[in-house]
């Protein structure tokens, strides 16, 4: 169950649009996804393993990225393209996922990039 091929040649061999493969033009072409209208997976050069994606245009994303095409850091990762981890601090940050340029969720009394100082006006870290 497929959609009509365009043109057919004089041999019968169906010709098929751009994006779609088969022999009765019922398909994508590897690099297209979401069958009839096959539209292009556009994956990320960085964040992708390749540009083969699957049927909603999710592309195979390396360890640190994240996003339909691969073009954002996965969390606990920041700055993208880098995606560098996010070494939030154990005891003075709220969790292990970061802002962009790093700054981690800091708790009450905590400061710092990533939560492992004081805030002004308290001391002894780590409380």
């Amino acid at each position: 169950m497929g959609t009509q091929p365009e043109v057919c040649d004089f041999l019968g061999r169906c010709l098929c649009r751009s994006g779609v493969a088969g022999l009765q033009c019922d398909s994508c072409q590897p690099g297209h996804h979401s069958f009839p209208a096959c539209q292009a997976c556009s994956c990320d050069d960085v964040g992708s393993l390749g540009n083969t994606c699957g049927p909603g245009g999710q592309c195979p994303c390396r360890s640190n990225y994240a996003g339909l095409r691969c073009d954002q850091c996965a969390p606990g990762y920041h700055s993208y393209p880098n995606c560098l981890p996010c070494s939030c601090d154990d005891v003075g940050s709220l969790g292990n996922t970061c802002g962009p340029g790093g700054q981690c969720p800091c708790r009450s009394n905590y400061a710092g990039l990533r939560c492992d100082q004081c805030a002004p006006g308290y001391h002894s870290y780590p409380n």
